[in-house]
């Protein structure tokens, strides 16, 4: 095993100008896939260590209602992390992990391009993760491996369906 990344971006949410950026809530559809991620994150995992997210309103509504679907004691875990907010780097995603166990994992809830860009400085690579998408990054040292991306319909295919309705579209 190696310590890894997983990164949640924040799921789909009201468009912009509908309130200030730092409010903006989850759409309906929204919570449908924070849901259907949390589920999905407690098939494909034994625990995580942390669990951080953003300030903003809607990455703290998709990791609350990710973390429904977990145990009582990762439900503990969570905690804002104010430099999820925006500017986010590999730097501060190492800074964070350094606390973490040597076969740790650390969970972080935020927002796009910083996400993927995390991703590309830490493994060399160009993703694009989606709203609602998780990603997955095994580390050595300061460098990384992506070991999986997955759009929302494959987080509700892993959870199972969700109410027994898959979310269509990214």
């Amino acid at each position: 095993m190696a310590r890894q990344l997983w990164l949640l971006r924040h799921a789909e949410a009201e468009p912009h100008g509908t309130r200030t950026d730092a409010a903006r809530r989850l759409t309906e559809r929204g919570r449908t896939q924070a849901h259907a991620a949390g589920i999905a994150i407690e098939q494909l995992h034994s625990g995580f260590e942390q669990v951080l997210f953003s300030p903003k309103v809607r990455a703290r509504e998709t990791a609350e209602l990710a973390a429904e679907c977990w145990d009582s004691q990762q439900r503990e875990w969570l905690s804002v992390h104010p430099p999820l907010a925006g500017g986010f780097d590999a730097a501060q995603a190492l800074d964070a992990l350094s606390g973490i166990g040597v076969d740790g994992r650390l969970l972080m809830v935020g927002h796009e391009p910083d996400l993927s860009h995390v991703i590309g400085q830490l493994t060399g690579g160009r993703v694009d993760v989606k709203k609602g998408g998780l990603a997955i990054v095994r580390l050595d040292g300061a460098s990384g491996e992506l070991v999986a991306l997955m759009r929302p319909r494959e987080l509700v295919l892993i959870a199972g369906g969700v109410g027994g309705v898959p979310i269509h579209g990214e």
